[in-house]
């Protein structure tokens, strides 16, 4: 790393439930095969607020969230290949793993036997904590390093680091596609943008909300039909409607009653993950033969596939840019649900 950064500008949570604060953090000198990213702008996950205050426990304090990082590359090591300073780079939850394990040869670096090397608040291979995407540089290995391509703007292209790519990866395994009849469950960061991907991929779409209130902007980004889950009704009308439905909220549901609008073999995914156990009943399962499962985000190569084909269809997320001292209140937005559909922070304001 050129000899000046050594320290760069963040924003951190300097203990649990602490509102975040600017500072500076350590950035590691740039190796023969990393590359050193000019971060422009950061997605705000609804993960990174379940982390900065500790809902999924074993925090690492200060923490730098934002696993949603796009930016330019500003130098590369002297083994670098893949990337030249002045590239379009993305950088999503993970800049490592173990890349021997049966998992990471697979290209499903996300499932590393030995725990993939998270964005932030995690521990990378010199043993020191790695600080995340609310701050103005990052130096990642090029092998963790997602190129974004040209028709994408950046600002929208950073929630599809980790939005896009959490929501197309369960859907290209469970195939949907046309003919298909997909589900949505909750319309916010996630599901705003499984709706786009659902839709480009030739699905037939539904999204199910709390309530009506977003049914506008859902049938607008692709879906074609829209319920209300507060309504009874909702769940009698569609019994066994659906070959996968895709649940992205971080609330326990009645599991019971959504399993019941799969069809036989359908399938009904997590992505967004409630910080408390949920309950079932098991012959919800074995009824239909369904299948509970969960997703996480996706390997290297398949994110490049979703930047790719977003690329192709023109699906870039609906962000809200904010300044970077606005943090704390986007927090408290995300939380009542008061965003369409996902805060980007401008990291020149860092």
């Amino acid at each position: 790393m050129t000899e000046q950064i050594t320290t760069v500008s963040a924003y951190a949570a300097p203990a649990p439930e602490a509102p975040l604060e600017r500072t500076t953090v350590p950035r590691r000198a740039v190796g023969e095969f990393d590359v050193l990213i000019d971060i422009k702008y950061a997605g705000i996950c609804h993960s990174d607020i379940h982390q900065a205050r500790d809902g999924w426990g074993e925090g690492i304090y200060p923490m730098v969230p934002g696993h949603e990082i796009a930016g330019v590359v500003a130098e590369v090591g002297p083994g670098v290949t893949k990337f030249t300073v002045g590239d379009r780079v993305g950088v999503g939850c993970m800049v490592d793993s173990c890349r021997e394990c049966e998992n990471c040869k697979a290209g499903l670096e996300q499932y590393c036997a030995q725990g993939n090397v998270q964005t932030y608040n995690g521990i990378g291979k010199d043993g020191e904590p790695t600080y995340g995407g609310y701050s103005t540089h990052i130096v990642v290995d090029e092998a963790y390093t997602l190129r974004i391509p040209d028709g994408l703007s950046l600002d929208v292209a950073a929630p599809l680091l980790c939005a896009g790519i959490t929501t197309y990866s369960p859907l290209a395994h469970w195939h949907a596609g046309p003919g298909k009849k997909v589900a949505i469950v909750g319309l916010g960061g996630l599901g705003h943008m499984a709706v786009k991907i659902a839709h480009a991929m030739g699905a037939e779409v539904t999204v199910l909300s709390q309530t009506l209130r977003k049914k506008d902007d859902g049938l607008k980004l692709g879906a074609d039909h829209y319920y209300a889950t507060s309504d009874d009704a909702t769940f009698e009308q569609l019994v066994g409607s659906f070959d996968l439905i895709l649940s992205t909220v971080s609330a326990p549901l009645p599991l019971d009653k959504y399993l019941g609008l799969l069809r036989t073999d359908g399938a009904f995914v997590n992505v967004g993950a409630p910080e408390e156990p949920v309950s079932l009943n098991l012959f919800s399962v074995i009824a239909g033969r369904k299948t509970l499962a969960g997703s996480g985000i996706g390997g290297i190569q398949e994110t490049q596939e979703m930047l790719d084909f977003c690329a192709v269809h023109g699906l870039g997320a609906e962000i809200e840019l904010i300044r970077a001292d606005q943090i704390n209140e986007a927090y408290e937005r995300v939380l009542a649900s008061d965003v369409r559909y996902r805060f980007v922070i401008d990291t020149a304001t860092i």
